[in-house]
């Protein structure tokens, strides 16, 4: 069977992963995010071309050292062309939810499959997602119940729980939402070996 490594600590994509079945090992790829994401910025890339630029970064950075495939994936917020990076406090976080309330933004979700320190394979979706007009009742019942949880995503908010309260609509693949487009991988996977035809 050829062996497959996740090039990220991420729990939402190793949930993605676990609950789909795909064994793999998770290896953390030692990419300075905010280093790349300033580079690429000063460059004039948006945050789609991040979003790839880093997922492919991570997938060469731990397939230098590992044999088999890597993915490397990376997840970027893009409101009105902007940006945004995860926050470190529950005020921040109350701060990007009001930014966010009653406006559409998207996740634009990268994954890259390498193997010998080669990029063998890559697909990016983004999805489109629309936070409802909520009161600041329901944003402080929310933070209150969610807590540091908030923290972990870059919207501040798990649509797998509490977090699809925040919206009205969403447009995407759910997979790509979590982080970690799915049905194609799994495709390349079968070919490859890693997954039973």
């Amino acid at each position: 069977m050829t062996l497959l490594t996740l090039a990220s600590k991420s729990a939402a994509r190793r949930a993605v992963l676990d609950g789909a079945g795909v064994p793999y090992d998770a290896a953390g790829s030692g990419v300075d995010e905010d280093a790349v994401k300033a580079e690429l910025l000063a460059e004039g890339a948006g945050p789609r071309e991040i979003a790839k630029a880093l997922a492919a970064r991570k997938a060469l950075a731990v397939s230098a050292d590992r044999p088999g495939l890597v993915i490397g994936a990376d997840q970027t917020l893009d409101l009105d062309g902007r940006l945004y990076d995860k926050v470190e406090t529950l005020e921040a976080a109350r701060d990007r939810l009001r930014a966010l309330r009653g406006k559409p933004h998207q996740l634009h979700s990268a994954v890259v499959v390498s193997q010998g320190a080669e990029l063998i394979w890559r697909v990016t979706e983004s999805a489109t997602l629309t936070m409802r007009d909520f009161s600041d009742e329901f944003l402080e019942a929310y933070l209150a119940a969610e807590g540091e949880a908030a923290l972990g995503s870059v919207g501040c908010y798990r649509l797998e729980g509490m977090g699809v309260q925040l919206f009205s609509r969403i447009d995407g693949d759910y997979f790509a939402i979590l982080g970690l487009p799915l049905l194609g991988l799994l495709d390349l996977l079968r070919e490859r070996g890693v997954l039973s035809a």
